[in-house]
């Protein structure tokens, strides 16, 4: 589980909606940490934020070679990001983890899964049809995150080749790792590109997200 991080190196302090952003080290030329904030907060109004109570940007160890994680009220961001695209992603995908935590019963309800795992049982016999069988029926009905899957999706079969075959089926091929990945990311995609590409895609994800946005 991640701490709030401590470091006795020296930290830039700036500001989302009032929620203070923690810069620890040098970013990436490429990265304007004020841009990415007013960025941010064009993009996102405040009332989903309401369980971020601080960023942390830095090289923290216990990301433990992820990009970015939440984790009670904090969202964690690696330093090394090239541009402020993928400082963006990351964070709003992390809000998403933050937003599930209000309300995670009226988000994954009995929809929201057979949406998912209908994806899911049709990514089985995509992959079927490409020569993948090394997966079970059984693991591509499992709603939470399993280690095995994950490595099968992005080691066996591979990213490029499943952004292919995913393409109109899953907002991008991350999705399909988990429920929670599957929301997070239809939410990154819902503001980071358009709301009407995850309508197209996850109806009922769609609603969900905005169901997110009109909560009080």
């Amino acid at each position: 589980m991640l701490k709030r991080w401590k470091s006795k190196m020296f930290s830039r302090e700036y500001y989302i909606h009032n929620i203070p952003v923690f810069v620890f080290g040098k970013t990436e030329p490429a990265v304007d940490i004020p841009l990415f904030c007013h960025q941010i907060e064009q993009m996102l109004p405040r009332s989903v934020l309401r369980n971020v109570d601080v960023c942390y940007i830095s090289d923290n160890p216990e990301l433990d070679g992820r990009n970015a994680a939440y984790n009670d009220g904090a969202i964690y961001m690696k330093l090394d990001e090239p541009t402020n695209d993928d400082m963006i992603e990351n964070f709003v995908h992390e809000v998403a983890h933050a937003v599930e935590a209000t309300d995670p019963y009226s988000i994954y309800d009995s929809r929201l899964q057979a949406e998912f795992l209908g994806k899911r049982r049709k990514l089985y016999h995509l992959l079927k049809a490409e020569g993948y069988e090394q997966m079970p029926l059984i693991r591509y009905e499992m709603l939470e995150y399993n280690k095995m899957f994950d490595n099968f999706l992005a080691n066996v079969v591979g990213y490029p080749k499943l952004q292919t075959i995913t393409m109109g089926l899953f907002c991008s091929p991350y999705g399909a790792t988990s429920i929670e990945e599957y929301f997070a990311n239809g939410f990154e995609k819902y503001f980071t590109e358009s709301p009407q590409y995850v309508k197209s895609i996850s109806p009922v994800l769609y609603q969900k997200v905005v169901a997110a946005l009109n909560a009080k």
